[in-house]
């Protein structure tokens, strides 16, 4: 009988430690969950997994991984909280395995805990149009309504696989078909499954006639707000030509600076001035105070009304902006936060890697002016 009791006690802290362990990675497991964000020039898809075995909750080991293409896995430790804030689901667990799997997601950096955090965040993505069928032919479209070709559609689906883990309250288009169908295919790869659908304000009727009554099927729409100051600039008499036989016949050096500067008109067009005063007043009037109100925003439109808007956010000068290029097809991820704007590139995708509005031109032109000035400083 002694025996026995002597060996109960002796065994009460063993069990105390087994009960105490598996208490804590039931809750390392009930808070796996982890804030993550893509760098501005994202070269890698980001994984993170977390470790199970915890000795200390305020100190817990988190492996982050990354790969390139495939999936195979580069650990390196950190030391950081688990954030019960984040919208993110365990992609899958084993039991045979003490990690969990974390889907992507981009987000700004936050070194604050969660119960610190009083500012919300909102998300601004921002697509020009997939592959038009004159783009497909070379020629200067402007405002001529053209619709995608096929390349043009795989890119929309391609950019809403990007964006599909992303918050979307409400998506601003222009009047132009190649933005609005870019737009409603990418939403179809979304993972909420919500309806997008065209808001009609045009007159009275439209906005009866086109008004939903059910409010759980309006809670499962995404209004797409349609906008003509989100237009392609006017290209005036070149829309229709051919951009290497116009350049032959009117100079390279005259064509690219009625593409490329920001004050030189085509032939009874619009010059980029003139795309940026009605696209950045429509910007700061509609689509920032929703940005304000906590929505979070997706902009479809065109390239010179897009890089009138990234003038904006980002600051560019006139000199800057020449070296602007988009590509077709690709979101530009951009948080808003306590009325600033971050840069965060592009999520990336299963085709090819992320590209950015920033060209190698343009980042050099920035890095030269920025050398200039500390020589300046140094004299």
């Amino acid at each position: 009988m002694f025996k026995l009791l002597l060996c109960a006690l002796l065994s009460f802290p063993v069990l105390y430690t087994v009960l105490e362990t598996f208490s804590l990675i039931r809750k390392s497991w009930d808070n796996c969950t982890l804030n993550m964000a893509a760098s501005a020039y994202p070269k890698a898809m980001h994984f993170t997994s977390c470790s199970c075995v915890a000795t200390n909750v305020s100190s817990r080991k988190f492996l982050v991984s990354s790969s390139s293409g495939s999936l195979k896995m580069k650990p390196g430790f950190r030391k950081e909280r688990c954030s019960l804030r984040q919208s993110l689901n365990c992609a899958g667990y084993s039991s045979n395995s003490s990690f969990c799997a974390i889907k992507p997601i981009f987000s700004s950096l936050s070194n604050t805990n969660d119960s610190q955090r009083t500012v919300s965040e909102s998300y601004l993505i921002l697509i020009r149009h997939g592959e038009s069928m004159w783009n497909e032919k070379n020629l200067f479209t402007g405002c001529v309504d053209v619709p995608l070709t096929s390349k043009g559609i795989e890119e929309a689906i391609e950019a809403g696989k990007r964006i599909r883990q992303l918050p979307i309250d409400v998506v601003y288009i222009s009047a132009l078909i190649r933005s609005q169908m870019t737009a409603m295919l990418a939403l179809t790869e979304h993972h909420c499954k919500k309806v997008p659908i065209i808001v009609h304000n045009e007159t009275e009727q439209a906005k009866v006639w086109s008004q939903i009554y059910s409010e759980g099927t309006e809670m499962q729409s995404v209004p797409v707000i349609k906008a003509w100051q989100l237009n392609e600039r006017m290209y005036g008499e070149l829309q229709g030509f051919n951009k290497w036989e116009t350049a032959e016949r009117c100079g390279k050096e005259q064509v690219y600076k009625w593409r490329r500067s920001y004050d030189a008109r085509p032939p009874n067009g619009e010059s980029l001035e003139m795309c940026l005063r009605r696209a950045v007043t429509y910007f700061k009037e509609q689509i920032e105070p929703q940005l304000s109100s906590g929505k979070h925003v997706m902009v479809v439109a065109h390239a010179n009304s897009l890089r009138s808007i990234l003038m904006y956010l980002d600051k560019l000068t006139a000199e800057e902006v020449i070296h602007l290029e988009l590509s077709t097809g690709v979101p530009m991820l951009y948080i808003y936060k306590e009325n600033h704007f971050i840069r965060r590139g592009s999520p990336l995708g299963s085709m090819e890697a992320g590209v950015y509005a920033y060209t190698e031109n343009l980042a050099l032109y920035k890095q030269n002016l920025l050398d200039e000035v500390l020589d300046e400083v140094s004299l």
